[in-house]
């Protein structure tokens, strides 16, 4: 299967499945692709336009990601 294929079938998911697929492959995907010294530079700017278009900034991103380390902190 090509990655042209991959996306077609993937962009005909319902949203719920789409966030189900983003949530259960993106870390597996992730694990991969860091060890790329480059690729984390041609993620970021791709992670910054998907934060822009949910209507976050970076300190209301900065704020949940504080948060979210206290909480991991506290278990």
């Amino acid at each position: 299967m090509t990655v042209t294929e991959i996306k077609t079938s993937l962009m005909e998911l319902s949203i719920e499945d789409k966030k189900a697929f983003i949530i259960e492959t993106l870390p597996e995907l992730a694990k991969d692709v860091i060890k790329e010294p480059g690729f984390m530079m041609q993620l970021f700017p791709v992670l910054l336009d998907i934060l822009k278009e949910s209507g976050m900034d970076m300190q209301q991103l900065l704020q949940l990601a504080t948060m979210m380390s206290a909480q991991q902190n506290q278990q």
